[in-house]
């Protein structure tokens, strides 16, 4: 019996609070897992904290833990639906790039549909005269051309969804797509 292909799940949800990140994992999970592959929170790591251990300290041993799951993993499902502003979560373009970079598939779905431009404010530049980049892109060229380069694709949302930021829809679309490449 072969080992499934594990898929690293990257995505704001890790700031959700606890039970709402849960449900979304567990459905993301469960969805993998009947396709066949294992899916990888990066909250599955058994990281403890001493209550004298300093932030940064926190954040690098965090960073480390993500990164190990990442290595041990063949391919990434991001949610780059945009979080704290116009674009995805810097964390989760991260692990893109980090994945990206090691030869790996990238996939990535958002539930805005509006291009990049758009969210940016619809204008040539912003308030302090720069540029604004307009590609007719859903979200940053890096970041989608490095996903279509890495043999995955990003999914927009056509319409809103039963949550503001997972669809099942477009979950699923990223897993049919990870038996392609």
């Amino acid at each position: 019996m072969t080992t499934p292909k594990r898929i690293y799940l990257a995505g704001p949800e890790v700031f959700f609070p606890a039970e709402e990140h849960k449900a979304i994992v567990a459905e993301k999970k469960r969805i993998l897992q009947e396709a066949g592959y294992e899916g990888v929170d990066p909250l599955d790591t058994a990281l403890t904290f001493s209550e004298h251990e300093a932030k940064p300290a926190r954040g690098h041993r965090i960073y480390e833990a993500n990164r190990e799951l990442m290595d041990s993993c063949d391919a990434i499902i991001a949610n780059l639906t945009p979080f704290r502003g116009i674009s995805a979560d810097p964390g989760t373009v991260f692990e893109v790039g980090y994945m990206i970079g090691q030869g790996k598939p990238a996939f990535g779905f958002t539930l805005d549909n509006r291009l990049y431009r758009d969210r940016a404010g619809a204008a040539d530049q912003d308030e302090h005269g720069h540029a604004i980049e307009d590609f007719e892109m859903n979200d940053n060229l890096m970041i989608e051309s490095g996903i279509r380069e890495s043999g995955g694709q990003l999914w927009v949302a056509e319409q809103p969804e039963e949550h503001r930021f997972f669809s099942a829809e477009l979950f699923r679309n990223c897993v049919r797509a990870l038996a392609h490449v």
